[in-house]
């Protein structure tokens, strides 16, 4: 048994080890926490293009697939500013394939896809009288997940949980497994994570918001919006991410940190961006 224990000690301490790392430099806020990161870029990347495409696929043949012409090259527009700043926390990032696609879709949803595959559904826009701003929050904030890789973070942690069951099985002679897994998760990952991982896309998504020269303010007046939609069961959107006072006062806090980004890129002489490719 204590041969058992110290061999599995010692796997999960190099596993630990070696899957420590960041995705991203840190940006004017500052992120430097360390990720656990156990599957590759290439494995995420392949998986949620072939579920992007599969989302494309469905929208398309239901005739759903970007029909509102203005709308669609209005978020396509805004994307065309925020993509050139992705390069202050990853200059490999300029160089993903890069889309953006609109579903005619009453749900209050839109993400961002591991490799830059955004999508946006016409009820968020239209429901919530969406500002430019707005939806530059909404963008920059989902970008920020794919640009931190969150969707490879939490695969990696499931798969360590999957082998600390394992081992913990083994070496504590548990029969009940799915207790264990819950215990895992609840201390390690699940918790203080989902939190963390919010926060960052927060901040980071204000520091792309900012640089792009939209209003930081914008983030804020969103998860207002947001959170008065969030009765009767709320939009899909508030199922991931969460609306509260609490998020919107850390917001407002973060937002000096990132008003003179705005200001400089509103003096700065128009120039037009890379276009996203159109489809």
């Amino acid at each position: 048994m204590r041969s058992t224990l110290r061999s599995g000690l010692l796997l999960s301490l190099c596993l630990f080890l070696t899957a420590c790392a960041s995705t991203t430099g840190g940006g004017a806020i500052g992120l430097d926490r360390k990720q656990f990161l156990m599957v590759s870029s290439s494995e995420v990347e392949a998986a949620a293009l072939q579920a992007y495409r599969g989302e494309l696929g469905q929208a398309a043949k239901a005739g759903r697939l970007n029909t509102e012409k203005a709308s669609l090259e209005r978020i396509r527009g805004i994307a065309d500013r925020l993509i050139p700043q992705v390069a202050v926390f990853r200059p490999d990032a300029l160089q993903w394939q890069w889309e953006v696609n609109l579903e005619t879709n009453p749900e209050l949803n839109a993400y961002c896809a591991p490799g830059g595959k955004i999508m946006f559904f016409t009820g968020i826009i239209n429901k919530l009288s969406l500002t430019d701003d707005e939806i530059a929050a909404i963008m920059g904030h989902e970008m920020a997940h794919a640009l931190r890789e969150h969707g490879r973070e939490r695969m990696s942690q499931a798969m360590a949980q999957q082998l600390g069951i394992q081992l913990g099985a083994q070496v504590l002679g548990m029969q009940d497994k799915a207790q264990l897994a819950q215990m895992g998760a609840n201390l390690l990952f699940t918790l203080p994570n989902s939190r963390g991982q919010e926060s960052e896309a927060d901040v980071a998504g204000l520091e792309l918001m900012a640089r792009a020269g939209f209003n930081p303010q914008g983030a804020v007046t969103l998860w207002q919006k947001m959170g008065q939609a969030g009765g009767g069961g709320g939009p899909a959107f508030l199922s991931t991410h969460p609306s509260g006072p609490q998020r919107i006062a850390e917001l407002q806090a973060k937002i000096p940190a990132v008003m003179p980004l705005y200001q400089k890129a509103k003096a700065a002489p128009a120039s037009a961006p890379p276009r996203v490719p159109r489809t």
